[in-house]
């Protein structure tokens, strides 16, 4: 009895019910379990086009009628929320809670389901990207200096507050050092490729092989500390 009581409570902290983060697998669940779901993305409407999970709505946060728009949803049901890797979907979700909403479950992002090897829908006009393939990739980090490869996106905070770093950095080292940037969207089968679910992401390449990769957002000094150069 004791045993059966044990598992039964793990088995109801594994998924919190009153929302929060939770894992690919677990997000995937809840959404096929619920009923008239309230699965919100609230990337662009071009993200969007390009590959969305099945029944999600499109509000993008960064729209002047996004709180207007989340206003309509009922606060007494879960709402399920997502993004690319996670960022605009925790702003997304900490708005909503301290709008009153009951239960709002967090996915880690597009790029973790993708990862997963799950399913997502395009609409039928989405813009075909045929992104970088590994071919293309490995010639952009051969050099005889370092290349220091940066993962980013256009409407990805911290990519924007890290662009002036590593261009200094590119700047001040530009005798061993060259920078390149991948976006994260236009090269989504690349990113899958290399099981990058988050960004910024940092790789640096010597003669072609990694030799360092960071992910998040990273300060100067700690870079210069870590990459050596």
């Amino acid at each position: 009895m004791i045993l059966l009581l044990s598992l039964a409570l793990a088995s109801c902290q594994n998924t919190p019910s009153k929302g929060g983060k939770v894992s690919v697998d677990e997000f995937e669940k809840l959404i096929s379990s619920a009923k008239n779901v309230q699965l919100i993305d609230v990337r662009t409407p071009e993200e969007f086009e390009g590959g969305h999970l099945t029944n999600a709505n499109n509000i993008n946060i960064n729209s002047s009628d996004f709180e207007q728009k989340i206003s309509t949803l009922d606060k007494s049901k879960p709402v399920y929320v997502y993004c690319l890797s996670g960022g605009r979907s925790s702003s997304a979700a900490g708005f909503m809670r301290k709008s009153g909403f009951a239960v709002v479950y967090e996915m880690p992002g597009i790029m973790a389901w993708r990862n997963a090897g799950k399913p997502l829908e395009t609409g039928l006009a989405a813009p075909a990207k045929k992104g970088m393939t590994t071919d293309e990739f490995n010639q952009l980090v051969t050099d005889k200096k370092y290349v220091l490869v940066d993962y980013n996106a256009v409407w990805c905070q911290p990519c924007k507050k890290l662009i002036p770093i590593l261009e200094k950095i590119a700047s001040d080292k530009k005798d061993k050092l060259i920078l390149k940037k991948v976006d994260a969207d236009e090269n989504a089968d690349l990113l899958k490729q290399k099981a990058i679910d988050a960004i910024p992401y940092l790789e640096l390449y010597k003669d072609g092989k990694l030799v360092w990769k960071h992910q998040g957002f990273i300060d100067e000094q700690t870079l210069l500390s870590e990459i050596k150069l």
